[in-house]
């Protein structure tokens, strides 16, 4: 009897301990009809407040895409309905979807190292304050350089010396830029910008063309931008302009070239800087109406101004690109840098960046990747990137899921913040998560 009673005990154990498996993993497994349905309220919620325009939202795991879904219109004109091939300028989150995944390729291939110094690398820093600041350090936004540079308005005047912008509207302030009033008077320097070709100079806008020797200026600026203090967190877009300094020195390509290397082999083919150059304007979502330095709607070239004035190839923003294709890095780095049998990335790499390395020190950044101190929202394995045009993605290597959200909520103007607000993304990725 007491070897039978310890038989039905063991089986019992056994069966609950299978029974207690089962549960945990159908937690795990994914919604789509509800998740679905949670998406839809939430999207059609934000498009009637008017927090963009238009969407493309995907989830998905490391296997599969359970949800691919196209929200409202590419402006509020209403005219053209958001299709699953458009691209969308992704702003910041080039900074790993581009930047950061070469960082990542070149490590793992020991072209260059995380501890490699900037005056060691790029000869122009070589002896300025900043010669001494490693890729990691870069790479984690603990450079103390301060956050960005409004490089473009040096490129900019007034004939009598007035200012650019004021907080106040009138006759010689009409029109609206971001919270400012621009000055109606404002004038280019033609040292350094062209409105037709020339040789050599680099195009930064349909109508544009800006002389290389100005980047000169930008460099040297950068120089003298470690303004606070260094191994501190702070976020700033100079990091990953000298993250691309170091991998173009080092290998003697330049950034679109070594990330176009990586998307090749993955297959994907709507991904990629200047994307006028692979994909239709009628394609590509419109940003801003700049009233200030381009004086149109941007549409086919990069929102930010600094990438803009690379020729839109930068290592803080200049990448457009669809759901889809953004997904298959998504899966790629959920599988440990592998896809479809192909090792793109090496996986301790992979797990090396999107860790927490001074989580210690309470800084829970990645190297390139954006990672949050655990909440309600976020779990202490998450990483991704966000991107000021309203773009969003994150990865969960826990449960093996991804979500990516795009929008132009720029269009008509940088003043709408109303996503934001709202914890829309943060909301949709603690739901697929549940």
């Amino acid at each position: 009897m007491k070897k039978t009673g310890v038989r039905v005990v063991l089986v019992f154990l056994i069966f609950l301990g299978i029974s207690c498996k089962t549960l945990k993993n159908s937690k795990k497994s994914f919604d789509t009809k509800q998740n679905e349905v949670f998406i839809d309220s939430m999207m059609n919620n934000a498009l009637g407040k008017g927090f963009f325009p238009g969407a493309q939202i995907m989830v998905g795991s490391k296997d599969s895409v359970f949800i691919l879904k196209n929200y409202g219109y590419h402006d509020y004109s209403k005219k053209e309905l958001v299709k699953t091939d458009d691209v969308y300028d992704l702003a910041s989150m080039s900074k790993v979807l581009g930047a950061t995944l070469v960082a990542m390729r070149l490590v793992g291939e020991d072209k260059i190292g995380l501890q490699d110094k900037l005056g060691d690398v790029v000869p122009f820093y070589k002896n300025s304050a900043i010669a001494d600041l490693t890729l990691f350090e870069l790479l984690t936004h603990t450079t103390g350089l301060t956050p960005s540079i409004t490089f473009y308005q040096s490129l900019l005047s007034t004939p009598d010396g007035s200012p650019l912008l004021s907080n106040q509207q009138s006759e010689n302030y009409p029109d609206l830029f971001d919270t400012m009033y621009v000055n109606k008077n404002i004038v280019y320097d033609t040292r350094y910008l062209s409105f037709e070709p020339k040789e050599h100079y680099i195009q930064i806008y349909k109508n544009m063309w800006l002389n290389p020797e100005f980047y000169q200026t930008v460099y040297a600026k950068i120089a003298v931008a470690n303004t606070h203090p260094r191994g501190k967190y702070l976020y700033s877009d100079l990091n990953l302009l000298l993250v691309q300094q170091m991998m173009e020195t080092k290998t003697g390509l330049k950034l679109d070239q070594l990330a176009k290397g990586i998307y090749n082999e993955l297959g994907i083919s709507k991904i990629g800087y200047n994307p006028l150059k692979w994909t239709s304007e009628q394609n590509v979502m419109p940003t801003e109406i700049d009233n200030f330095f381009r004086k149109d709607t941007i549409k086919g070239y990069v929102h930010d101004e600094a990438a803009a004035l690379l020729g839109g190839v930068s290592g803080n923003a200049g990448l457009f690109a669809n759901a889809q294709s953004i997904s298959v890095i998504c899966q790629m780095l959920l599988n440990n840098g592998q896809y479809h049998g192909k090792q793109t990335l090496k996986a301790r790499v992979v797990k090396q960046f999107t860790k927490s390395p001074l989580a210690k020190k309470g800084i829970y950044r990645g190297l390139g990747f954006d990672k949050r101190k655990p909440d309600e929202f976020y779990g202490k394995n998450d990483f991704g990137h966000t991107g000021f045009t309203g773009t969003f993605f994150f990865l969960n290597p826990d449960n093996n899921r991804f979500l990516i959200i795009l929008t132009n909520r720029v269009n008509p103007t940088r003043t709408n913040r109303l996503m934001y607000k709202d914890d829309f993304s943060a909301k949709i990725w603690k739901q697929i998560n549940e």
